[in-house]
């Protein structure tokens, strides 16, 4: 897949913008808030918002039963490994190796998405995987889905708002949409110093955009015009949103996807909890504005994803081999 390019982009930190307006008025109501949201996907790619309305409550008892879960033995954590799953779902493991090596991602986590029924045109649909004997771990994980994909709901009409389109532009296209909760864990580290060693190597998401919490250990890094990777201070009470592949495409690159990275410096354990807000399966994706390059396809969404987790996400063989998109 050609991407529109992504304009190298020069700052040295990271906005903070309140939303506070575009969460409770929309975005006729929120212009100074649109503006700088503009301004900062233009110019950085990455905000940290503040009065976003996702309830603390919520958050915290997520992490607790993250906690909980990662600190379970491994062998009942493997019970609900991502590997048996086609539709990547469940527990991912230290060092995972997907169909690429980028390094030992130090980085556990664990992964789900909407239920719904399989399907053969969507084979991306289907159950999660939970562990057993953890209710609490569940419940609490399906509730907070819901209060950060509000915050996913409220940031659609801002971007609209910001390319200048209608503000019900992007609703159906995430009317069925296919947004990943992640929750992830970095073990302590005291000074890495190889590659091999991060928590996770510099890349770009693939989907529109991401909704991240970050504890107050830090350890995210983003990658600017001059090659120099740049720390998104932890602020207590903030998310971080980055844009992906897809806005990137879907502007023609007026909006980039900028690489980011996670090295745990700090001998502390991390963690992070990540919505990855992708569209509906079925969404084509395509440049909105001028021409695309010479090369590029228009693509379907779900099938983009597939592709991208399956060469992430490490898989039994009998199940990747069913894994393969339609046209890959």
């Amino acid at each position: 897949m050609t991407m529109p390019p992504s304009r190298r982009l020069e700052f040295s930190e990271v906005p903070v913008v309140d939303i506070g307006p575009l969460v409770k008025g929309g975005p006729t109501h929120a212009r100074d808030t649109v503006a700088a949201l503009a301004k900062a996907c233009n110019e950085v790619g990455f905000i940290q918002v503040i009065n976003h309305g996702v309830p603390r409550d919520a958050l915290e008892r997520l992490i607790d039963e993250a906690a909980r879960f990662f600190a379970q033995p491994l062998e009942e954590r493997l019970k609900v490994a991502i590997e048996n799953s086609p539709q990547f779902r469940g527990y991912l493991p230290l060092k995972y190796k997907g169909e690429i090596d980028e390094g030992d991602n130090l980085q556990e986590a664990f992964i789900i998405f909407h239920e719904r029924p399989l399907s053969d045109t969507c084979p991306m649909y289907g159950p999660n995987q939970w562990p057993q004997g953890m209710p609490g771990f569940k419940r609490a994980m399906l509730d907070y889905f819901v209060v950060v994909e509000q915050l996913a709901r409220a940031m659609l009409p801002g971007f609209a708002a910001a390319l200048e389109l209608s503000h019900d532009f992007f609703a159906p296209l995430f009317n069925d949409s296919m947004m990943m909760l992640k929750l992830n864990h970095y073990p302590a580290q005291d000074a890495p110093e190889h590659v091999k060693e991060i928590g996770v190597v510099g890349h770009s998401d693939s989907g529109a955009f991401t909704i991240l919490w970050q504890d107050d250990v830090g350890g995210l890094e983003i990658l600017n015009k001059s090659g120099e990777w740049v720390v998104v201070p932890p602020i207590r009470g903030a998310y971080v949103i980055n844009l992906g592949n897809i806005m990137q495409i879907w502007t023609n690159g007026r909006f980039s996807s900028t690489p980011h990275r996670v090295i745990n410096r700090y001998g502390r354990d991390r963690y992070s909890i990540p919505l990855f807000v992708n569209p509906n399966y079925e969404t084509v994706v395509k440049p909105l504005f001028g021409d695309a390059p010479a090369d590029f396809t228009p693509f379907i969404s779900g099938d983009y994803q597939r592709s991208v987790y399956r060469r992430i996400y490490p898989q039994r063989p009998s199940l990747a081999l069913n894994a393969t998109p339609a046209g890959q």
